[in-house]
């Protein structure tokens, strides 16, 4: 609403002064025909409002269809997320129920409905955390002192087991510091293991993803989550944290998602007193993410 306000200003207070100019430079002609002046001023007044109004509605109707595109856009995403899964589980189901399998084709069936589940929760728990954004604002609902070295491992291991990665695909290196914050400790750890799971999905066919904190000093504690995947373009660096926001390039294309998970991630983080930022060289060149959080003094 402020800025259409100042927009509005800006563009009118931008005719009048054209006005102004264009008068200014006439003054002779305007002591003799003081009457036409007259006339011509509040013509070019309506003009120019006329000309603004066209402009303000132009850069909102522009703002409001790319507002829509990338709303229809979520929607196709969790559809196609929550869609997937279900026919999954619901063809291993039937396949179980109709054929005589082995117990080891039953685990593995088991193992991939369970999977499937998980990618299910974690849609619908993601849709949930966006729409708490609001809430989450006004205050943490679990404060305890977190210590940041256990909630990373927890993290990592969660990964691991969900990619089913390799100690070297998947490093975190620990500082003997304590690291310690005040914080929601599920909120925490959905922020490491969202950006983890990113940072494995848009890696190339050689995962390398890398964790690693420290002190800043003795007030902050910083965090540092490194991939060798994709890369983001520079001018999108800014942009990623946007609700339904997906970085545009084939690579991501090819990847479903819902466009919360970094805008849920830059909301728990600022509520926790932090601040989180993305680093590229550029497409094809991976990602660092830098979270920075108080300490416990």
């Amino acid at each position: 609403m402020r800025n259409r306000r100042g927009i509005t200003i800006f563009f009118l207070v931008f005719g009048i002064c054209l006005i102004a100019l264009a008068i200014a430079l006439q003054v002779g002609w305007i002591f003799f025909n003081l009457q036409r002046i007259a006339l011509l001023v509040v013509g070019s007044i309506f003009f120019a409002a006329i000309i603004t109004g066209l402009i303000l509605n132009m850069i909102f109707l522009i703002r409001e269809i790319r507002r829509n595109e990338q709303q229809d856009a979520f929607l196709n995403a969790v559809t196609h997320e929550l869609k997937t899964p279900i026919a999954s589980i619901k063809l291993y189901l039937e396949t179980l129920k109709k054929r005589d399998l082995s117990e080891e084709k039953r685990q593995e069936f088991y193992d991939i409905m369970l999977a499937d589940n998980a990618r299910l929760l974690n849609t619908v728990e993601q849709v949930l955390q966006a729409s708490r954004t609001r809430e989450r604002q006004k205050s943490l609902r679990n404060i305890t002192k977190t210590n940041l070295n256990s909630l990373l491992e927890e993290a990592v291991s969660i990964i691991k087991s969900r990619y089913h990665l390799q100690d070297e695909e998947l490093t975190f290196t620990k500082n003997d510091s304590v690291f310690e914050v005040f914080g929601d400790q599920n909120e925490l750890l959905s922020v490491f293991t969202n950006l983890l799971d990113n940072a494995v999905k848009y890696s190339k066919e050689k995962i390398k993803v890398s964790v690693r904190a420290r002190n800043l000093d003795s007030k902050t504690v910083i965090i540092r989550i490194k991939d060798e995947g994709i890369g983001i373009p520079e001018d999108e660096l800014k942009r990623v944290f946007r609700r339904f926001y997906r970085v545009t390039n084939l690579a991501t294309q090819k990847k479903k998602g819902t466009g919360l998970g970094l805008f849920i991630v830059q909301s728990i983080i600022k509520n926790h007193g932090g601040k989180i930022t993305a680093q590229s060289e550029g497409e094809g060149k991976g990602s660092t993410f830098t979270i920075k959080l108080p300490k416990v003094s």
